[in-house]
């Protein structure tokens, strides 16, 4: 992870108080937030020197000085991916001289939006095409009666998604129609972003900027750097992020479910001795993984293909092995990848699929097949070349982190890891990152880097109960959250829920949350074994159950953290959270609807889903 350092700015006429301050409220803060304090503290400079200087000492010619309009840049985003695209894009047009704000859409005032003039959103989808949590409010003010007519205003959309589930930037497209229905002009096409979204990003974002430059005539120098917010630039080092992991050393890798479950979970400790990486619970661990040895092998072998043939792509050339095991994904199946092959092997039934009346067959292929599956159903003779240039690029998986650092120092980070595998079509499958993070032993290395989430944090205040909704491996940044209250002493308290299949097999952690519970560590802990019982119990049903107390701890200012799948359990414990508030809170289903946004806009109800 990048390591923010201060800024060298020239000494300010501050006194020294002042300053701390100044370095206390800044301190950690991202780069969104940073161009906002800079935008703003620059409007107020502007205005101060307008009001306060003599006329004698007024800047010459400043009746005649024209304001330079602004771009404003909104993103909605649920791992941090469209957060970064967005700041880059705004780091580009800041030095390009043009006036920016950059915003998170839940931080972006909507009744602005009828003044706006120049806008560009950077959004992804989630799940079936679901909007992040902190763009809700936002997608739903537009899509709204109260959205204004918005003929003044120039914008451009750009999605990010996954192109391996149906719904694929279903959000960007839906808002970029909606603009236009409000009358507003597009002076950039809609740009649609896979998972590897970095180089659609970057060339889309070439071509804002050049419209950007024409639409927003700044003006002279002497002007603009009165009115132009000055962003704050972190100096960020250059160890490792993203584009340049740390080899993290396996400390520890073992299974923490009993032989008998049907599901493998492992639990790993990584070390980060002298990476520079620091992390904080809630955030996420970002794993490059490697495409298991016998999966590359039966490429090969079905295309009859040489490993050590060298491949010329994307201005690299590299041995056909090394495409295979580390730059290109094998077990995930995309649309685009399913269109190009049933166009490269003629067959009518796999290009039905591609339909638009066909939309649940083609989730359920796009969820049970990988790309071997299409080989081996439907051969397409791929040359080397080809195949390179048809598979999407590997792309790094994210692990909620299940660590406190003040619990086992900074030096280390702990996974819960599931481990994806699966029978079809006569054949195993397996996950990429989750089986080689299986069998990563002591002398492996991993390539990982942090990825920050500030959207789930824990309160700021020690005193805040806490309610925490874990099922499965959705627990880990939970056991993180534990720890790091335990660790400081947090006065609040802290209940878990938390499910699984079995609990003789499948219960995470076991030892330790009874630990925690003894210690005082753990107020609550509510427990569904879905298979333990005729009727199947899951987490949702002790929501129920407790419904009464749930309600008053969250009406009494706690806060809710839900972890685990986005398709379905997440979708399920917030419709269970709306029955909850309108049977023991007297609301009506729309406002009890509105109660939870407003505690997703408050911060109070965070979501880790995928």
């Amino acid at each position: 992870m990048s390591v923010a350092t201060r800024p060298i700015l020239p000494t300010p006429s501050l006194a020294a108080e002042r300053l701390a301050l100044l370095h206390r409220l800044t301190d950690g803060l991202p780069p969104a937030d940073l161009y906002w304090i800079s935008a703003w503290s620059a409007a107020l400079a502007a205005q101060a020197t307008r009001v306060a200087l003599p006329a004698g000492n007024a800047p010459a010619e400043a009746s005649n000085t024209a304001v330079p309009e602004r771009l404003t840049v909104l993103y909605g985003s649920q791992t941090g991916n469209s957060r970064r695209v967005a700041e880059k894009l705004a780091e580009r047009a800041t030095a390009a001289g043009l006036n920016v704000r950059v915003l998170r859409t839940g931080a972006y005032p909507v009744r602005e939006l009828a003044q706006e003039r120049h806008l560009v959103l950077v959004i992804s989808s989630q799940g079936d095409g679901d909007p992040p949590d902190d763009a809700l409010g936002f997608v739903e003010f537009l899509g709204g009666k109260r959205a204004p007519k918005l003929p003044q205003l120039k914008f451009a959309v750009l999605g990010l998604g996954d192109s391996s589930y149906p719904q694929f930037c279903a959000v960007s497209r839906r808002l970029d129609a909606r603009f236009a229905e409000l009358g507003a002009q597009r002076f950039a096409d809609l740009g649609e972003a896979d998972v590897d979204f970095e180089a659609v990003g970057a060339s889309w974002s070439d071509g804002v900027l050049e419209k950007a430059r024409e639409a927003l005539a700044t003006t002279p120098a002497s002007a603009a750097a009165n009115l132009r917010p000055v962003a704050l630039h972190a100096v960020h080092s250059a160890l490792h992020g993203r584009e340049n992991p740390y080899a993290a050393e396996v400390l520890e890798n073992q299974r923490i479910v009993s032989r008998d479950s049907a599901r493998e979970v492992r639990h790993l400790e990584l070390s980060l001795q002298d990476s520079g990486l620091r992390y904080e619970p809630g955030d996420a661990l970002g794993v490059w993984p490697r495409n298991p040895p016998a999966l590359v092998n039966e490429y090969l072998r079905l295309l009859r293909l040489d490993g050590e043939q060298e491949v010329a792509h994307d201005g690299r050339r590299l041995p056909l092995s090394r495409w295979l095991t580390h730059e290109r994904e094998l077990t995930r199946l995309s649309r685009p990848l399913l269109a190009a092959h049933a166009a490269a092997s003629g067959d009518a039934e796999l290009a039905r699929v591609l339909e638009p009346e066909q939309r649940e067959a083609l989730a359920r292929l796009l969820d049970t097949d990988q790309p071997i599956d299409l080989l081996r159903r439907h051969p397409v003779a791929w040359d080397a070349t080809q195949l390179v240039a048809a598979l999407r690029p590997l792309t790094p998986r994210l692990y909620s982190i299940a660590s406190s650092p003040k619990a086992v120092g900074e030096d280390e980070v702990h996974l819960t890891v599931a481990v994806v595998g699966y029978h079809a079509h006569g054949s195993e499958h397996l996950g990429a990152a989750s089986s080689f993070l299986a069998t990563a032993g002591d002398e492996q290395r991993v390539p990982v880097f942090v990825e920050p989430n500030e959207r789930f944090r824990l309160p700021a205040d020690g005193s805040r109960d806490i309610i925490m909704i874990g099922p499965g491996t959705g627990v880990a940044p939970f056991r993180a959250f534990v720890q790091e209250r335990q660790a400081v002493g947090a006065a609040g308290r802290n209940w878990l829920f938390f499910g699984n299949r079995h609990f003789a097999q499948d219960f995470l952690y076991q030892t330790e949350w009874q630990q925690a519970l003894k210690d005082g560590a753990l107020h609550r802990l509510d427990l569904a074994f879905s298979r333990d019982a005729a009727a199947k119990t899951y987490v949702q049903n002790r929501l129920r159950e407790h419904g009464r107390e749930l309600y008053s701890w969250l009406r009494e200012g706690a806060h809710l953290y839900v972890c685990g799948d986005a398709t379905h359990m997440a979708k399920d414990v917030h419709e269970t959270l709306v029955d909850v508030a309108v049977t023991h809170g007297g609301l009506s289903a729309e406002d009890a609807r509105g109660w939870l946004a407003e505690l997703l806009q408050e911060g109070r109800y965070a979501r880790d889903v995928y």
